[in-house]
C-alpha cells in the first residue's frame, strides 16, 4: 500500500526539496503553504494553498491519518530578518499559532506523529559569545536565553510538541537545524541566510571588486547542505528518538572563511568590506555527539561541495536577472 506524507511548508526551500525526496521513496505527498516553490515546479501530487495560521484551513488539509507529517512551516528568515527586531511580534505569533494548529488537527486525526524542524537559534546566548568555542550541545540548551524572539518561539514549540507525546502519546520528533543552504533557496530580498547572500554578492562582484560583510567578519557558523538535512530529518523521524537533536554541520568557519571560499569557488579576487550590520551570536556550531550516538549517522559532506552546487546555481539566477534587466 502506498504511504502518504504531509509537508507543511511544502513551498519553501527545505519543504519543496523534501516533497522530492519523498516522491523519490514512493510516498503521495500533498504539500501546504502560502505559495507554490518559487524555483521550480512541486512534485506533490496535491498542493494545498493556505495560511496555516487558520485552524479550518489545518483541519482540511489533515484530513486522513497521514503515514508521515513534518511541520516546516514558520515565519523565518535570515539574520536580516530576524535580528533587526522589526519582525519579532509576527515572527513570534505567525509560527506559534501555525504550531498550535497543525498539532492540534493531528492529535484529533489521530496522526501518530509529526517532525518538527527546530532551530539552533533556541540555544542560549551565554553559551555562544566565544566564537572559537561555542557550545551547543542539546543538554546546554537550559537555562534558556536564546538572543532572538525568533529562538525563542521554536523553544516553546519544542515544548508543545513533547508534551503532546507526554499527554496524548504522540510520536513527535524534534530537530535543530544549523543554516540550512542549497540550491533553489531564497537568494535575494531580505530573509536569504549568509551561504546565499554570500554567493550572490560574490557571483555580482567584479574580479577584483568589494563584496559588504556586517561586521567585522570573525563571527563563527557552521552550515549544512540540504541533501544533508533531509537525510538527518527522515532518519529521525522514522526512529524510536523522540529528540531534541541538533541537525548540522560540525564544520565551522567565520564568515570571513566563507566568503573565501566562494570567491574561490567562482574564480575571483574580492575584497571583504566590513559595514554595520545584524549578527546573532559570536558563534554557534552543531555538536553531533547525540545525533551519532542515537540515530548511528551524522553529517560528513565538506562545506565546499555544499557550496559549489549552491554558487553554480546562484550564479545562474544573478546572469538571468542581468539578462533580464537588459532586455
Amino acid at each position: 500500500m502506498t504511504k502518504t506524507a504531509l509537508v507543511c511548508g511544502a513551498g519553501g526551500f527545505i519543504g519543496s526539496h523534501l516533497v522530492k525526496r519523498l516522491k523519490r521513496e514512493g510516498f503521495w505527498v500533498r504539500g501546504v503553504d502560502l505559495k507554490f516553490p518559487p524555483f521550480a515546479e512541486t512534485e506533490a501530487d496535491d498542493f494545498a494553498i493556505g495560511d496555516l495560521r487558520d485552524q479550518y484551513f489545518c483541519r482540511q488539509v489533515a484530513d486522513r491519518k497521514f503515514d508521515e507529517v513534518y511541520q516546516l512551516a514558520a515565519d523565518m528568515g535570515g539574520a536580516g530578518y530576524i535580528f533587526t527586531g522589526e519582525h519579532d511580534a509576527d515572527v513570534m505569533h505567525n509560527s506559534a499559532t501555525i504550531n498550535l494548529n497543525m498539532l492540534d488537527a493531528c492529535q484529533k486525526r489521530n496522526v501518530r506523529g509529526m517532525f518538527y524542524s527546530s532551530s539552533a537559534c533556541m540555544y542560549p546566548e551565554h553559551n555562544q559569545l566565544d566564537p572559537n568555542n561555542p557550545n551547543c550541545a542539546e543538554d546546554s540548551a537550559y537555562p534558556a536565553n536564546p538572543d532572538s524572539e525568533y529562538g525563542w518561539e521554536k523553544l516553546f514549540s519544542e515544548r508543545l510538541y513533547l508534551a503532546y507525546n507526554r499527554n496524548y502519546g504522540m510520536r513527535n520528533r524534534v530537530a535543530r537545524y544549523h543554516n540550512i543552504f542549497g540550491p533553489e533557496g531564497t537568494w535575494e530580498g531580505g530573509k536569504e541566510k549568509a551561504p546565499a547572500a554570500v554567493c550572490r554578492k560574490v557571483a555580482m562582484a567584479t574580479n577584483g571588486g568589494d563584496v559588504e560583510i556586517w561586521g567585522d567578519g570573525t563571527q563563527t557558523r557552521s552550515f549544512l547542505y540540504i541533501e544533508e538535512c533531509l537525510e538527518g530529518t527522515i532518519r529521525l523521524t522514522r526512529s524510536d528518538f523522540e529528540g531534541p537533536v541538533n541537525v548540522g554541520s560540525e564544520e565551522m568557519v567565520t564568515i570571513n572563511q566563507l566568503v573565501d571560499i566562494v570567491a574561490e569557488i567562482a574564480g575571483k579576487k574580492v575584497h571583504k568590506r566590513h559595514i554595520p550590520g545584524p549578527l546573532g551570536v559570536r558563534g554557534r556550531n552543531s555538536d553531533n555527539r547525540l545525533i551519532g550516538q542515537k540515530l548511528g549517522w551524522k553529517p560528513s559532506a565538506s562545506l565546499r561541495s555544499g557550496l559549489e552546487k549552491t554558487y553554480e546555481w546562484i550564479e545562474r539566477q544573478v546572469h538571468r536577472n542581468t539578462k533580464k534587466a537588459a532586455a
